[in-house]
């Protein structure tokens, strides 16, 4: 009997077949887009998902500035932060965000949806922001894939 075939296989980042996707967050609503992506990153869309390890692929954002919120958001939700100040609580609403910088608002959604430890911290290394529809990755030949498609 042999005893080989039926081990199961779990990739790590040597095996793990890492490609370019462009999303294009023009018209798309900014959690909808980020659970995506973020399972992109993730590598949940692929059939050698491992949890523990860097298997998904790298996703660049275009368009970041056209990102819709639904509701009251813009103007009721909050980014906080601390300066490590007394005092030093600092609040941003999503309309000021977005007029400050576009990629933070696109950034900070798909952070919360990643994992909260190393692995999460190395997962947010393969996403590119970028605002308008350029961006700087065409030497990796990316694929633009359509989130509408997926589940």
């Amino acid at each position: 009997m042999n005893t080989l075939s039926y081990k199961t296989i779990s990739a790590n980042k040597a095996t793990a077949d890492k490609q370019f996707v462009v999303v294009d967050a023009d018209g798309q609503t900014l959690g909808r887009m980020a659970s995506k992506v973020a399972k992109i990153i993730r590598g949940k869309y692929k059939a050698n998902f491992t949890p523990h390890a860097d298997t998904g692929d790298n996703v660049i954002i275009i368009n970041a500035e056209k990102i819709v919120l639904t509701g009251k958001k813009w103007d009721q939700k909050i980014y906080r932060r601390h300066t490590g100040y007394p005092g030093g609580q600092r609040d941003l609403t999503a309309t000021q965000m977005i007029e400050k910088d576009p990629r933070r608002l696109v950034q900070k959604a798909v952070k919360g949806m990643l994992p909260k430890n190393k692995l999460g911290a190395a997962l947010l290394k393969n996403l590119y922001v970028y605002v308008g529809g350029e961006h700087t990755q065409e030497a990796q030949k990316p694929t633009l894939i359509n989130l509408n498609d997926l589940i």
